[in-house]
């Protein structure tokens, strides 16, 4: 694709960036389908989906200008049609409500997504996906999908008490791959679960009190891992409902932060399937 046509801004009112004003506050209210992109690494991953389709797409780019030389080649993957506008610092912090050290933002949506019955049933005859219950820090949300991402999860299902995937610090710490890996937000955890448990799923929910190691599984061609929120863990009605898993370590300790704890059991269970080399 051509260069991108830069439009300079002056003014922090300027109406056709009024979509990143005031970051923070916006990030507390939500933004109906919309997101902030951070920083060159999530950029370039909001370009792969935009170029792929794959159901998100950029609505328009705002740089600090001493980063458009930077990003140049990467401003070159978004369509013609995806407006670029760059300020100097003090403009962009005006903007924002705050330093904006990275300087590289973007605005981006999201369609809506299928139905969880849907979703659950277009996922391919071999699948591992991790399922989210519960979960309500974003940093932990977005740590589930960059373990997703790097572990080769088929899609992360989260049910509807966890938060948006979408929120800014979310994205930043999935480093973008909130971007490229299919999932949806919807439904109770026990709505979702019977749905993957109707689909043919093995279904293992991670518990420091499991009844099996994890690296003792010999999973199936469709499992789906189970995490729960930090403290309080998964439900009783789910542990005593599904499989359950553990992951050894020290005695006397409570559990493993939701990220670390995700990490480890995606690694073994999709070694176990053939995933990795």
């Amino acid at each position: 694709m051509a260069a991108a046509h830069l439009i300079e801004i002056t003014d922090p009112a300027d109406p056709r960036i009024a979509e990143f004003s005031s970051i923070r506050e916006r990030d507390l209210t939500g933004r109906q389908g919309r997101f902030i992109a951070e920083g060159t690494v999530v950029l370039s991953m909001l370009a792969k989906a935009h170029l792929a389709d794959r159901g998100v797409r950029a609505e328009k780019i705002l740089l600090l200008k001493n980063r458009v030389e930077g990003v140049s080649t990467l401003l070159t993957q978004f369509a013609a049609d995806v407006p670029v506008y760059v300020a100097e610092g003090s403009v962009l912090d005006a903007i924002a409500g705050f330093h904006l050290h990275r300087g590289v933002l973007a605005v981006g949506c999201r369609h809506e997504p299928p139905a969880l019955a849907a979703h659950v049933a277009a996922l391919p005859e071999h699948a591992l996906v991790l399922v989210g219950c519960g979960i309500s820090n974003h940093d932990n949300i977005g740590s589930l999908f960059r373990n997703a991402a790097g572990f080769i999860a088929d899609a992360v299902l989260l049910d509807e008490t966890c938060c948006d995937p979408l929120y800014r610090k979310a994205l930043r710490v999935s480093v973008g791959s909130v971007l490229t890996t299919p999932y949806s937000r919807q439904g109770s955890a026990e709505a979702l679960l019977g749905t993957l448990a109707e689909a043919g799923f093995e279904i293992w929910a991670l518990s420091p009190s499991g009844s099996v190691e994890i690296g003792e599984i010999r999973p199936g061609r469709r499992v789906a891992l189970v995490m729960g929120t930090e403290g309080e863990g998964l439900s009783a009605s789910i542990l005593d409902r599904f499989q359950s898993a553990r992951i050894a370590q020290a005695p006397g300790l409570d559990s493993l932060n939701v990220g670390t704890a995700s990490g480890i059991a995606l690694y073994h269970l999709s070694r176990a399937m053939g995933r990795l080399g």
